[in-house]
């Protein structure tokens, strides 16, 4: 039967509690016509991860495999000539459903549903293997390690609807603003922009995040946490350019207040987290200014298909902080890794190597 990591329930109260990680044995499920088994290779976490285990994430369901990020091989396929084709092949998978191709947001009437730990998607890639329909796939880019190819889908995706669908300054000669670079999202942000001609500036509260991202393609950056940061890179900028075209955000808090004295008239705040308050003011300032405030969360399926066409094509790599090997019994080293995310330590993704596969040093 195969292996699955879940949350065990405990009582506590939202914010306060800490899910302990549980590993749970699952049935065998045989593919349907149009559907195939993946034995995953490798699985990432996401800040929703967290925020499941301290129970601040709608849905919180117990029994569910967690994570929505993974990437694996296809072992069993339904019997559709559709599901075949997919034999063998290495594969990621889409991490939500509910969204095919609307530009505006989700058709589902139930809304989109993330892959991993809640009763909207009973389907997690922290375990051995996943059964899904084919059509939630895209093979992997030959490029990428497992690890590598399990950190991308939900940043990348995330980023590419933020970068490229949202902002609307994802291309040559714009000026692009990433805060809080290190997480994984504003790194695919940062990697995306970057592999367009953007010009991209980073923040971050430590200078080692900054040097790493330089090395990654950003122009410039500037430590948050120092005084009077919002004068200092804007004095980084080119002579002929004042101001900022975007600012894609994760964190919240006072965006609005910054982005008013950093963006150009008409400029673009795309907000796809508030990892600081659930709350955000919107000022007089940023009205007098025309500055739009754009929310995007996750991203179509088409998007999700665009994205993973991308980084075959521009052989982006997505960033891996730390992997952990041992597969699923490796509970302690699994453990640590939401450790990191807690402490913020992490420049990119953390990954969890399940099952090494075959080839796997030669990429």
């Amino acid at each position: 039967m195969p292996t699955a990591i879940t949350i065990r329930k405990i009582d506590g109260n939202p914010g306060q509690v800490w899910y302990p990680l549980e590993q749970i044995k699952q049935p065998n499920v045989q593919p349907k016509e149009h559907q195939v088994s993946i034995r995953m290779n490798a699985a990432a976490l996401n800040h929703r991860d967290l925020f499941l285990r301290q129970h601040l994430y709608p849905g919180v369901t117990f029994g569910i495999p967690l994570l929505a990020d993974g990437a694996g091989v296809v072992v069993s396929s339904g019997s559709s000539p559709a599901a075949k084709k997919w034999l063998k092949k290495r594969v990621i998978i889409n991490p939500g459903s509910g969204w095919k191709d609307d530009l505006e947001g989700p058709e589902d009437p139930k809304g989109y549903a993330y892959l991993g730990g809640t009763k909207m998607n009973p389907v997690g890639t922290l375990t051995d293997v996943v059964t899904i329909d084919v059509s939630e796939l895209e093979e992997a880019p030959k490029h990428l390690s497992s690890a590598e190819a399990a950190a991308l889908p939900l940043t990348g995706l995330t980023a590419w609807r933020a970068t490229v669908t949202k902002s609307g300054n994802c291309k040559p000669g714009r000026i692009i603003l990433v805060t809080g670079i290190g997480g994984g999202v504003a790194l695919m942000a940062l990697l995306f922009a970057t592999a367009a001609g953007a010009n991209v500036f980073v923040t971050s509260g430590s200078e080692e995040k900054i040097e790493k991202a330089k090395k990654l393609g950003a122009v410039g950056g500037v430590n948050y946490k120092k005084e009077g940061w919002e004068r200092d890179l804007l004095k980084q900028l080119p002579k002929d350019r004042k101001k900022f075209d975007a600012i894609i955000d994760g964190t919240g808090g006072d965006i609005i207040a910054q982005g008013a004295k950093l963006l150009r008239p008409g400029g673009t705040i795309v907000s796809y987290g508030m990892t600081i308050s659930p709350k955000m003011p919107f000022l007089m300032s940023a009205v007098l200014q025309n500055i739009d405030l754009r929310g995007s969360t996750g991203g179509s399926r088409k998007e999700f298909a665009d994205m993973v066409n991308f980084v075959s094509n521009k052989m982006i790599r997505p960033i891996v902080s730390r992997t952990v090997t041992g597969g699923l019994d490796n509970m302690e080293g699994i453990d640590s890794l939401f450790e990191d995310m807690k402490s913020g330590s992490q420049f990119g993704k953390l990954v969890i190597e399940i099952a090494k596969e075959v080839g796997e040093s030669n990429l």
